[in-house]
């Protein structure tokens, strides 16, 4: 994954949209399918929350950054999100649906109820899709999360594979003093905040400060072929 990030750090800005779209791209990570599932933690699932985007935008792509061909980027620190999505015996789920929604740089979500909203940044997309392929990787380009009001920074995630749902859950940052104040993530026990809480660094290669975080999903169990 990180080679594939490298590779699209290389192009230049008028292919870097399209390289984001070849989901074909990503290729396998690991070598051995299952062979850690016995140390795997299920991810937990968590509330899906009130600002699940209400009306989708016309572009849902994995480059939350840019919509369509604006050439205005959206505010906030630039994020790559990668990881896989394995089933309960820790091989990866190919042809699965990745969705994720955040809140923008100035708290507003992509939703008609959402706080803030005369501050949103309409250059920010709020909400992405990534389909899986045979190694279960997914990449996302978007902001590292910031807190509102009540909330410490999180992304949320629903996985779905064949019209089925099997996960909602969230992601967070690793350290941000947030987190201990923020009462949806102090009702997982301490595996449970493990498997949801990730580091946020600067990423190797990154030429304006990128970051990059992996969160890898392992569902509670095997989805039928």
């Amino acid at each position: 994954m990180q080679n594939m990030i490298e590779d699209y750090l290389r192009l230049s800005a008028g292919n870097r949209r399209s390289f984001l779209r070849r989901t074909g791209l990503v290729t396998a990570f690991f070598t051995v399918p299952g062979a850690f599932a016995e140390a795997l933690v299920t991810t937990p699932a968590q509330t899906e929350g009130p600002f699940y985007p209400n009306h989708l935008p016309l572009d849902t792509d994995n480059d939350l950054l840019v919509i369509n061909n604006s050439t205005t980027p959206s505010i906030g620190e630039v994020t790559y999100v990668s990881g896989r999505v394995l089933d309960a015996k820790g091989e990866p789920v190919r042809n699965a649906t990745v969705e994720i929604w955040q809140c923008d740089a100035h708290g507003a979500y992509l939703h008609s109820g959402t706080g803030n909203a005369e501050k949103r940044d309409k250059n920010f997309q709020g909400f992405g899709r990534f389909v899986t392929g045979s190694s279960g990787e997914y990449l996302f380009r978007t902001i590292k999360p910031v807190p509102y009001p009540g909330r410490t920074p999180h992304i949320h995630y629903k996985i779905r594979r064949g019209g089925k749902e099997f996960l909602t859950t969230q992601c967070y940052v690793k350290g941000h003093p947030g987190n201990e104040r923020d009462g949806i993530w102090k009702e997982l026990n301490e595996k449970g905040r493990a498997a949801v809480t990730v580091d946020f660094l600067p990423m190797k290669g990154g030429r304006a400060g990128e970051l990059a975080a992996r969160f890898d999903v392992v569902l509670g169990v095997t989805p039928e072929a």
